[in-house]
This record gives structure tokens, sequence and C-alpha cells, in this order.
């Protein structure tokens, strides 16, 4: 019994091999928590370009296969530094979609989102090399703020998730796809299953011991697919369509640079490294007690930007840090790479069986919502923690109110900026972590210190 014991306290440690069936598992948790919102994107894509359905699933394979890549290159630091080394998962983001959606709209296609990312990934790694100067101007109350503000751009996701997801309209789910009724947005059997995914989350979180603690997760979206399955709001159709086995094929989309999609990608990397800093802090303190290194910081945002630029050779789609495993960190706390290799493995291998990707998307919104909304929380209170670690005076609640303010204020009313150009609003009205981000750098530089 002991072996096993001390086998299992590796899961708190970066390194060991702890019992891979406990291992597994909490892979799986990690999986099922960011596969859906890892797919979405390129279907979101595929349609605003309008790609043929072979199209679409090359699209959606590259992007998957590709997650996994970036995942492994921050897992495994290529000659130690080319990485992070901290236990993150990475997957396609939805920062980049409304961006991606303009560029779609102006009839850029993949071939000019793919030239874009190339820019942002020099963006990126340009940012990653003067880290350590960047980092001055991020001290723990920026940080906490950016860490605190994705938590709370993440909550209108979870509840849009708990409540079936806005896509599903009556329309496309009966109409179009004949599926059952309960699985429109907003139906009374989105929010009971929603609800008692939550409660089976909350309830092994705070009541359970051992495996079951650290799954609370995973099995409380075992718990809500059951139940969603008993409603009949499961269904397999595009599982027996999908094909066995594919490989992504590179540069199917082409290359081609245009100015606006390049500035306004470019940007959105500058910020999404500021943003990485904020998950990769959010990570050690939440899971190993510390702040991350200016190494771990260097060579994660730089593996960032590179991963991106192989990204757009490869015909996939923009890659980031996903805050959602981020607060699945912070909340049980395991950190064991080899958990975070197996769940990079499994996207791996989503990406080249195209039937393994279509079973894990049979999850109802509704299940994933009532598990996640508590990761929204966990990162919002991370967030907490880290501002609270300095004094709350005056100028430390004027910056992280101000900042948090607005840039949640103005994402939220999306007509506020409904008469500056197009792609400033695609910038800076679509994620409040860019204008809390921003705000937060120049307040802490304009206002004057206490004594």
């Amino acid at each position: 019994m002991e072996p096993s014991r001390d086998r299992r306290e590796l899961l708190f440690q970066p390194r060991g091999i702890p019992p891979l069936g406990t291992a597994t598992s909490l892979a799986l948790q990690h999986l099922v928590a960011m596969i859906v919102g890892c797919v979405t994107p390129p279907i979101i894509i595929a349609g605003a370009i309008g790609l043929s359905q072979e199209e679409q699933v090359l699209l959606i394979q590259a992007s998957l296969v590709m997650s996994a890549v970036s995942t492994f290159l921050q897992l495994f630091p290529v000659g130690g530094r080319f990485g992070s080394g901290l236990p993150v998962i990475l997957g396609v983001s939805f920062a980049y979609v409304p961006s991606m959606q303009a560029i779609a709209a102006s009839g850029g296609g993949v071939a000019a989102i793919a030239g874009a990312m190339i820019v942002g990934g020099i963006v990126a790694v340009l940012v990653g090399v003067f880290v350590r100067k960047i980092r001055r101007l991020c001290p723990p109350v920026i940080t906490g703020t950016v860490v605190f503000t994705i938590g709370l751009s993440l909550y209108p996701t979870a509840i849009n998730y708990m409540a079936g997801g806005t896509g599903n309209t009556y329309e496309s789910v009966v109409e179009q796809q004949g599926l059952t009724e309960a699985l429109v947005y907003g139906s009374w059997q989105n929010w009971l299953i929603a609800a008692l995914t939550l409660a089976a989350v909350l309830v092994l979180n705070h009541k359970a011991k051992g495996i079951c603690k650290l799954a609370s997760i995973l099995i409380g979206m075992l718990f809500g697919y059951a139940v969603a399955f008993c409603f009949g709001m499961v269904s397999f159709a595009d599982v027996g369509d999908a094909a066995w086995f594919a490989l992504p094929e590179p540069l199917h989309f082409g290359i081609r640079f245009e100015l606006a999609p390049c500035v306004a990608i470019g940007l959105l990397f500058a910020i999404n490294s500021i943003q990485a800093i904020g998950d990769f802090t959010a990570t050690t303190v939440g899971g190993l007690d510390r702040d991350p290194t200016d190494r771990e910081l260097q060579g994660g945002i730089i593996a960032y930007g590179a991963s991106n630029i192989l990204t757009a050779l490869m015909g996939g789609l923009p890659t980031a840090t996903y805050s959602q495993n981020v607060g699945i960190v912070t909340t049980n706390r395991v950190v064991n790479r080899t958990v975070f290799a197996i769940a990079g493995g499994f996207l791996l291998l989503a990406g080249v069986s195209p039937k393994f990707a279509a079973l894990l998307t049979t999850i109802p919104q509704c299940v994933l919502g009532g598990a996640t909304v508590t990761v929204c929380s966990t990162i919002a209170m991370t967030g907490m923690k880290l501002i609270a670690s300095q004094d709350l005076t005056a100028r430390n609640t004027t910056i992280v109110g101000l900042s948090a303010a607005l840039g949640v204020g103005i994402s939220q009313a999306s007509e506020a900026l409904s008469q500056f150009p197009e792609a400033f609003t695609m910038v800076f009205g679509q994620s409040p972590v860019v204008i809390a981000t921003i705000m937060a750098v120049l307040l802490n530089l304009i206002l004057p210190r206490e004594k």
C-alpha cells in the first residue's frame, strides 16, 4: 500500500511516473474540458469561409494535431529552453475567432489567416525574447488583473454552454438536424442537466477523497452525459460516418500575406503573449505555490510563437494556452507532466482519427457548461489571490477595478464601439482581456507610486 500511496503523491510533483490508471483518468478530464473548445473554432471559420466538408475535416485535423504538438513543446522543452516545462494545455483559441471571421468576410480565406499567423508568431517570439524586460511592466497586480479578467471573460461562455450553446437554435437542431428539442438553447432540460452536473462536481470536490476528488470534473461530466443520454440528447450519427484514420495535409490552403489581417492578428498575438504570462503565473501559483521563472516564461512564449508558425504551415488555426485547463490545475493541484503528456497523446489521436474526435464531440454543451463553470470561477479567484498578494492600496485597487471595468464593460456593451473602424472593434471590442491588459499596464506606468 505504501508504494502505491507514494506513487500517487507524484501527481502533485512535476516529475516522476504516477499510477498510469489515475494519470489517464486525470488526462481525460483535461481532454474533455478543452476538446469541444478546440474543435468549435475550426467549424465556425470553415462555415464563415464556405469550405467543403473535406476541407473542413482537414482544418479540424490540422488544428487538433498542432494543438498536441504545441502542448508537447511546452511540456518537454527542446534543449531545455524552447518551451516552458510547465503543466499547460494548448488548443485552438477563441480569442482569434472574431478577427478570423472578419478576414473570412473580406474574402481572405485560410491562406490569409495563415499568413497573419506567421507574422503573429514572429511577434510572439519577439515578446518572448524580451520577456524579462516586459515582465517588469507586469508585477503581480498586473498579472493578477489579467488572470482575473480571463476568469470573468469565461463566465458568459460557461453560462451559454449550460444553456445548451447559442448556436443550437430550433432551426439548426430540430429542423435541419432532426434532433430533440431538448438540445435547443435555453431549454429546461439543458439547465437541469447542467445543474445536476455542477452538483455532482461540487459534491465530489468537497466530500470525496482520492481519485474521486481529483477527477471530480470528469466524473461529473460522465454523470451529466448519462443523464443527457436518457433525455435523448446524445447522437452518434457523426461517429458512424467518421473515418478511423486520416492525416492532415501541410500547405493545403496555401499562405497569403495581407496587411490588415497581419496587423490585427499580430496585435492579438502580442496581447495573448501577455495573457500567456497570466496563464503561466496562474498555473505555477495555483499548482506549485510559486511564481514562474524568467526562463519558463521566455521559453514558453517563444515556443508559443514558433509553434503557431508551424501550425500555419500545417494548415491549422492559432493556438494558445487554455485557461479552463489552468483552472483544473488550480482546482486539483495535479502538475505531473505525465498527465498532460497523456492528454496531448489523446489530442494527437483525435487529430489523426476523426472517429475519436467525433465521439468526444457528442458531449452535450450543457454538460460541459455545468462542469466547467467551477473552473472559470477558480481562474478568477486565482487572479484575486495574485492581486491580494500585494497591498490593496488605493493605487492597486484603481488599477484592478478600472482595468476590469473597462475591459468587461466594453466587451459586454456590443454597440459601444460601433462607430469605430471594423478592424478596431475586431481587436479591442471582442475580448475584455485585451483592454484590461492594456489599461492595467498603462495605469501601472502612469499612476504615482505610494511612498
